[in-house]
C-alpha cells in the first residue's frame, strides 16, 4: 500500500493506493476517515482491483478547507475529481458511505463520464427535510461539542446512542475511535456545520438520470437510525435498475462488514466491466 497526497487546489488530500486492475475509489462519511468504508478489508485488492481511499477535506490527515464554510458537496465533489485526475483515472467504480455516498452522486449527476459504477452505502440525505431547523440545530450542537470539548464533548452532545442496548457500547467505541483519527478537529467541526446544510442534488427525481450500474446498501433502523432504511429504499427506487441490498434480520449491518461490502463492490465493478 502506497500513501498518496493529492493537490486539491488550496489543500492537500491524504490517501492511499494499492492493488492493480479496475479502479475503485472509496469515500467515507462525515467525522470518519478513509479506513471507515471497507474497514481495512483487502479483499478488493486480492480480487483484482486498484483501490484508492482518501480522507475528505478537514478529515483524517487531509488539510482543512481554505475557508471554514467550504464544506459543501460541490467542494467535496471537486475534490473527488482532483483525486481521479491526479491518479490518471478517467473512469472509476465509486463506493461511498453517507457523506461519501452523497458526494459520488453529486459527481454522477454532473460528470457521468467519470463513473463506471456506484455503490451507495447508507445514504441519509433527504431533500424534503434538509432545511429542518431541529435537524440543523442538532448538527450545530455536535459541532459545538467537538469544538469546545473535543471527542468527549462530541459524545456528550450526541447523548446516549438511540440503539438497542447490545449495540450501544460498540457505537460509542467506534465513535471515539473515528473522532480520535483527525489531525484538525476544528475542521471536522466546520464540516459538521457545513455538510448537513449542503445539497448534493435537488430532488430524488434527478437520480433517474443515472445510467451506470448502481447498488444501494440500506441499513436497518434499529442499529443505525441516523441512516434511515427508507431513504436508501427511495434512492434505489429512483435510480433506474439499481440493486437494493438490505441487512439480514438479527445480523450486524452490511455497512459495518468490510468483507461483505468489498464483495458487493467487486460484483458491481464486474457488471460495469461487462458493459
Amino acid at each position: 500500500m502506497a500513501e498518496i497526497v493529492v493537490d486539491g487546489g488550496g489543500l492537500e488530500l491524504a490517501g492511499d493506493e494499492s492493488g492493480e486492475g479496475i479502479p475503485v475509489v472509496l469515500l467515507h462519511g462525515l467525522t470518519a476517515t478513509r479506513r471507515y468504508v471497507v474497514m481495512g478489508s483487502r479483499a478488493l485488492e486480492r480480487s483484482g482491483h486498484r483501490v484508492i481511499a482518501y480522507d475528505a477535506r478537514g478529515h483524517g490527515r487531509s488539510s482543512p478547507a481554505p475557508s471554514r464554510d467550504a464544506y459543501t458537496y460541490g467542494d467535496l465533489g471537486r475534490d473527488l475529481i482532483a483525486v481521479l485526475d491526479a491518479r490518471g483515472i478517467e473512469r472509476a467504480v465509486l463506493a461511498g458511505a453517507s457523506m461519501g455516498a452523497h458526494t459520488l452522486l453529486w459527481l454522477a449527476l454532473r460528470a457521468p463520464e467519470r463513473v463506471g459504477a456506484l455503490v451507495v452505502i447508507t445514504p441519509a440525505y433527504d431533500p424534503v427535510v434538509n432545511e429542518d431547523e431541529a435537524r440543523l440545530a442538532r448538527w450545530e450542537a455536535l459541532a459545538d461539542g467537538l469544538e469546545q470539548g473535543g471527542v468527549e464533548g462530541f459524545i456528550a452532545a450526541q447523548g446516549r446512542p438511540v440503539v438497542p442496548e447490545a449495540w450501544q457500547e460498540t457505537v460509542l467505541k467506534v465513535t471515539r475511535q473515528r473522532l480520535s483519527q483527525h489531525e484538525y478537529p476544528q475542521a471536522v467541526a466546520d464540516a459538521l456545520r457545513g455538510v448537513p446544510r449542503s445539497r448534493p442534488f435537488g430532488t430524488l427525481d434527478e437520480l433517474s438520470a443515472i445510467s451506470a450500474p448502481v447498488a444501494v446498501v440500506a441499513s436497518a433502523d434499529e442499529p443505525d437510525p441516523g441512516h434511515p432504511q427508507a431513504v436508501g429504499e427511495a434512492y434505489a427506487e429512483a435510480i433506474p435498475g439499481a440493486r437494493l441490498v438490505l441487512d439480514e434480520p438479527g445480523r450486524s449491518p452490511i455497512a459495518w462488514q468490510g468483507s461483505q461490502l468489498s464483495k458487493l463492490i467487486a460484483e458491481v465493478a464486474s457488471e460495469a466491466d461487462a458493459r
